[in-house]
């Protein structure tokens, strides 16, 4: 079965690098001077600069090309998932899609199973979601993710095709749970980000992120996912990877709102969206969600670091 990439971002770019090292793979970038400039330079300067494009790795930027293939891989950001499968269905309609994108849809708060369900009602879609920065994927380092699909046997077949010797994917029919651990743990890793940027230590990093850990669960199980997910790759794995390294977006957005610096409006931060449709869910719904309302209060420029932690600090006593 052949598979496209829809989406030139770093991921996107990392995943088309690391499946065309066992089979073709076709790349695809909505901009044809971006196409142009990869096709010729072998390598995403762009987005992911340093790691050449193996030979069976095709760059376009015809849509209908790169959807001629049987398994299409939609890389781009969440809030760009609803857009472009609604602009472009009649070339997605009956494809395999996997969606590798993590948040809620700001206008829906939707998942991206459900975005794709919305629009594609003859697709059979999954989700690829974990803990992973498209650097280690590109540069072929050992790598475990979650492939969520509703139907075993398409996810175990995706499974197969997708997995290489450096990517390993663990297989779940749980798409709600891997839909809502990757996207949750996103607004945690804002929040995380925030402390250290304020200076409040590793202990009040730690505090956050098992606390955000426990709304994350809250939330996924009032939808009907199973626990058990949460605490896979696809919800504490990546939680653990991205509140503590740099190299992720929503932790370095964190970091420079809790030092009351300026971030690049350029750079996508998935977890700014969901934030603020988790707390609207949350709300809408009579969850208690503490860290997600202050994320989304942090984001929204309605709240100070110093109003976000004293609003926590100054909760009511509970039990764990």
């Amino acid at each position: 079965m052949s598979i496209s990439v829809l989406g030139a971002g770093a991921f996107g770019t990392a995943l088309a690098i690391c499946l065309s090292r066992a089979a073709p793979v076709t790349l695809w970038s909505r901009d044809d001077d971006h196409a142009r400039e990869m096709r010729e330079g072998r390598e995403n300067a762009r987005r992911l600069p340093n790691h050449p494009f193996p030979d069976d790795l095709t760059v376009t930027a015809s849509l209908p090309d790169a959807c001629d293939a049987d398994v299409v891989l939609l890389a781009v950001p969440m809030q760009q998932l609803r857009p472009l499968v609604a602009a472009h269905a009649e070339y997605l309609q009956t494809k395999t899609l996997v969606a590798c994108c993590k948040g809620m849809d700001l206008e829906s708060g939707a998942g991206p199973i459900e975005v794709l369900a919305g629009h594609l009602s003859e697709t059979t879609s999954a989700l690829l979601t974990g803990p992973s920065f498209a650097n280690d994927i590109a540069a072929g380092l050992p790598t475990g993710l979650t492939l969520a699909c509703a139907d075993e046997n398409t996810g175990r077949a995706l499974q197969h095709q997708l997995s290489t010797p450096s990517l390993r994917l663990y297989r779940t029919t749980d798409t709600i749970g891997a839909s809502l651990g990757g996207a949750l743990k996103n607004v945690i890793a804002i929040a995380c980000g925030a402390a250290m940027g304020a200076g409040l230590g590793e202990s009040a990093r730690a505090a956050l992120l098992t606390r955000g850990f426990a709304e994350m669960q809250r939330l996924a199980l009032y939808k009907g996912a199973q626990a058990r997910t949460l605490s896979g790759l696809s919800g504490f794995g990546d939680l653990v990877l991205t509140c503590t390294s740099k190299q992720s977006r929503n932790y370095r957005l964190g970091v420079s709102i809790g030092a009351g610096k300026g971030f690049d409006p350029s750079t996508t931060v998935e977890g700014s969206a969901t934030a603020r449709a988790a707390a609207r869910a949350a709300q809408e719904e009579g969850l208690d969600m503490p860290i997600t309302s202050a994320v989304a209060g942090l984001v929204e420029k309605r709240l100070d670091v110093t109003d976000a932690i004293n609003g926590l600090l100054s909760r009511s006593l509970k039990e764990e």
